[in-house]
């Protein structure tokens, strides 16, 4: 709810729970937390009110904000957040599927490898990036390829857990093709991993997901040996 440019009934945080968890790496559910009323605003009055609230962070910091090069921040960072890096959040966003009939009856995998992915942990709203591998075997209907790298993109442009942008990515090809045999393995590094914490830089994160067919050893190999793995 607005109420003179600012947000109403936004649930009250408990810090020491938040102490609690400190840097654990957990996410509580496969969809992406959201409140009921998330796009009662519209996209323009978040840009205004995140730009209002980011240009007090800079100040708090004590940036100068009258300097050329500084005073453009906050308007760039709202834009960014609502039009570009989170823009994943609004289903408006969510891109339209193109199916096709599999008239070759091609009953094989199709394997998309190496779809760039690039996200931000929802703990600490810093970047995670790295490569996506998709597959599925039709069950009559194909997807165009470019769908599914668009697919990776849209749920990816969301503040994320590395585990459930897997999953969700995998729904979605489940829901779209009308299958279960899908497969999604992603290998992504964590700024939160390598800038701060522990300050880890060698490291990355794998996670897959395997549904119907490619839960049998044999596919999933197949699958693995298409990349290398």
């Amino acid at each position: 709810m607005k109420q003179n440019g600012t947000l109403s009934n936004i649930p009250s945080i408990d810090l020491h729970d938040v102490e609690e968890t400190g840097d654990d790496h957990i996410f509580s559910s496969i969809e992406t937390p959201m409140r009921a009323d998330a796009f009662a605003l519209e996209d323009e009055m978040k840009i205004e009110l995140i730009e209002k609230h980011f240009r007090h962070i800079m100040e708090i910091m004590g940036l100068d904000l009258t300097d050329d090069s500084l005073k453009g921040t906050p308007k760039r960072v709202a834009k960014m957040y609502i039009k570009e890096v989170f823009s994943g959040l609004d289903p408006k966003n969510k891109p339209d599927i193109t199916l096709f009939d599999n008239k070759y009856k091609y009953d094989q995998m199709l394997v998309e490898k190496d779809i760039t992915v690039f996200s931000n942990c929802e703990h600490h709203f810093v970047p995670i990036y790295g490569k996506a591998h998709v597959a599925y075997i039709s069950s009559g209907k194909v997807i165009g390829l470019s769908k599914l790298n668009r697919i990776v993109e849209y749920y990816s442009k969301r503040p994320q857990v590395q585990e459930r942008l897997t999953v969700q990515i995998a729904n979605e090809l489940k829901k779209a093709l009308n299958t279960e045999d899908v497969a999604v393995l992603i290998d992504a590094k964590h700024m939160c991993v390598q800038s701060r914490g522990v300050q880890d830089s060698g490291s990355s994160t794998v996670t897959a997901y395997y549904g119907g067919k490619f839960e049998s050893e044999a596919t999933k190999k197949e699958f693995l040996s298409y990349l290398g793995l």
